[in-house]
């Protein structure tokens, strides 16, 4: 992978370890990071993993992430440098892939924008929200886009309109296609300012409340079963403050696995297998993971 490094003027990392990116700060080495500034450097870098058959994995702000400890072959290539926001007319804006989709909400506010109060505390970026439909109390992603632009596996540079994005829970087609996201279009209704901003104070209060922002996490583990909740099955299995090795079930919120002691992706992997194996034994229902597992073991 020497010849990309050369061509491009884009900053690279050789066998950095990913623990630096992620939120749980667990994760082995990449081979080569790529941190692209613009979204010619993001189609080049894609190009050029296509035509010389080099995997290319591509990471936001890795918040719901879980990279095993092998690390993973081939380019990184990391967003988060992809962060523009600007305002397209009354009522839309466009956002960079790599901007925090905590950023998206406190810009609507300022042009008293509403409807994506719900994504106040969401601390993943606006890719990774596209990329799995990320939501919270009540809202979802997919009520607020109106068109993404992505990467398909050609490397060329196209735009999906909400319809062609195939929306469900946590999923888009973006995940079917292994689509790179570079920019999302969000439409949104006019409302007053200062309603928005308490709307969005609300749902920090409630999210400070109730889940471990104080330690490292990767954010909701597990999907939610039809006609459950993921974080109640786990309290009533007795699993809070189930722990191997550094990582453990939140005494403070269920669904989280947060690391209280130099965790590892493993310690992670095996609490989570152990929740899910609890889980099914007393209630006979499978816990899907939410949060993506990638990497070498």
């Amino acid at each position: 992978m020497e010849d990309i490094t050369k061509k491009l003027n884009i900053k690279f990392l050789r066998n950095e370890p990913l623990s630096n990116f992620t939120y749980t700060k667990t994760g082995g080495c990449a081979d080569l990071v790529a941190f692209p500034e613009a979204l010619e450097d993001v189609s080049a870098i894609s190009k050029y993993a296509s035509q010389n058959n080099v995997p290319l994995t591509v990471i936001g702000n890795a918040s719901n992430l879980i990279i095993k400890d092998g690390g993973i072959r081939g380019i990184v290539m990391i967003l988060r440098d992809i962060k523009q926001i600007r305002q397209i007319n009354e009522f839309s804006f466009v956002a960079g892939a790599g901007s925090a989709y905590i950023d998206a909400t406190i810009f609507a506010q300022k042009h008293s924008l509403s409807g994506l109060e719900f994504a106040a505390g969401i601390p993943g970026s606006v890719g990774g929200a596209v990329y799995m439909n990320a939501g919270a109390y009540g809202g979802e992603t997919s009520e607020v886009i109106e068109s993404v632009k992505v990467i398909d596996e050609n490397g060329s540079i196209k735009d999906l309109s909400n319809q062609e994005i195939n929306f469900g829970y946590r999923h888009s087609v973006i995940q079917d296609k292994n689509y790179i996201v570079l920019s999302a279009t969000f439409t949104l209704n006019k409302d007053d300012a200062n309603l928005i901003q308490a709307r969005m104070d609300y749902f920090n209060a409630l999210r400070f409340s109730k889940q471990p922002l104080d330690l490292p996490s990767c954010g909701s583990v597990f999907k939610r079963p039809v006609g459950h909740f993921a974080g109640k099955l786990i309290h009533d299995a007795g699993l809070q403050g189930f722990q191997d090795g550094g990582a453990q079930v939140s005494t403070k919120h269920a669904g989280f696995i947060v690391n209280v002691n130099h965790a590892t992706a493993t310690d992670y992997l095996n609490v989570i297998k152990h929740v899910q194996d609890k889980v099914y034994q007393d209630n006979k229902i499978h816990l899907e993971t939410e949060v993506k597992i990638i990497g070498e073991d």
